[in-house]
């Protein structure tokens, strides 16, 4: 019993210091990125969801996708408070378009072609210049 006494007040100590943590780091300056991150992984989320629910005749797939497209957005607008809306879709985009891929190979089996590959690598090398060298990006 002492053991699991202990257990119990490391545990509540650790959550204490985490809850302590978190509070501080809304206040944090990149914030903002931690919440688009979730907006973009939510929304992949929602989308392989989407594509699952086929034509939301599967109503629990359909459910979920809809679940996490508004909790997606929720965030998005939490990222947009900070971030602004060219830089935050640029990210948006570039991520999403690699993680939706990753997503379509591994779970609906899908083959991707070079101009795929070749159209996300622009994608994607957009997004690194407008963050690098566009003074838009508010950095």
């Amino acid at each position: 019993m002492r053991l699991l006494s202990v257990f119990h007040i490391k545990a509540i100590s650790f959550s204490v210091k985490l809850l302590y943590f978190c509070h501080g780091i809304r206040y944090y300056t990149y914030m903002h990125y931690l919440y688009l991150t979730l907006a973009i992984v939510l929304e992949v989320l929602a989308t392989a969801l989407l594509g699952k629910s086929e034509g939301f005749s599967k109503w629990l797939f359909a459910v979920g996708s809809l679940l996490s497209y508004g909790v997606c957005f929720y965030f998005l607008s939490l990222a947009l408070k900070n971030i602004p809306l060219g830089v935050a879709y640029a990210i948006w985009s570039g991520v999403g378009i690699v993680l939706t891929a990753i997503v379509s190979i591994l779970v609906f089996k899908s083959k991707i072609d070079l101009p795929f590959v070749l159209g996300a690598l622009l994608i994607i090398a957009g997004v690194v210049v407008i963050n690098l060298f566009s003074k838009a990006n508010g950095h």
